[in-house]
């Protein structure tokens, strides 16, 4: 099921932001360079269709993709406008980073950067964490979506021999 997400609506968090500073992470847009650390990185741990929406992010001026880091090691990612323009995602935390409120940040920040570049709203696809989506960002279930933008993708496994 996809969510729908007012930006108009989405605010930044300042106390999750300071929590964050103080524990060392930084949440910024991704640079060039930056690129196959990043796909490594989301291959490795979620998976390589996950990747190639990231590189899709990568194209695009400036880079749809946002990430967190701490002391030059990458803990997560969010990006947008990879599976189809107005679509946030996909976005991942490292396993041990979690529960620091990373994600909530990578989520805020990226839909904040949607708003800057022109959106009202944003579509979360195929969306695992319906309540947590809910609970960050207001996003309320689009009626209809159970298939997604998603339906129809070719099965990485076919053909592999």
């Amino acid at each position: 099921m996809d969510l729908l997400v007012r930006l108009y609506d989405v605010a930044a968090d300042a106390a999750l932001d300071a929590r964050l500073r103080e524990n060392g992470v930084a949440v910024r847009r991704a640079l060039a360079p930056e690129l196959e650390t990043i796909r490594a990185f989301v291959a490795a741990r979620f998976s390589a269709g996950w990747a190639s929406e990231m590189q899709v992010a990568f194209s695009r001026d400036p880079t749809a993709c946002l990430i967190a880091v701490r002391d030059g090691k990458l803990l997560g990612f969010a990006c947008y406008d990879a599976i189809a323009l107005g679509f946030f995602g996909p976005t991942g935390v490292d396993e041990a980073a979690r529960g620091l409120g990373i994600g909530k940040a990578l989520l805020i920040r990226t839909l904040l950067a949607m708003r800057e570049r022109g959106y009202g709203y944003a579509a979360i696809g195929w969306a695992g964490p319906v309540d947590f989506y809910a609970r960050a960002v207001g996003a309320i279930p689009i009626p209809g979506s159970e298939k997604s933008v998603y339906a129809g993708l070719l099965d990485p496994l076919l053909g592999a021999s």
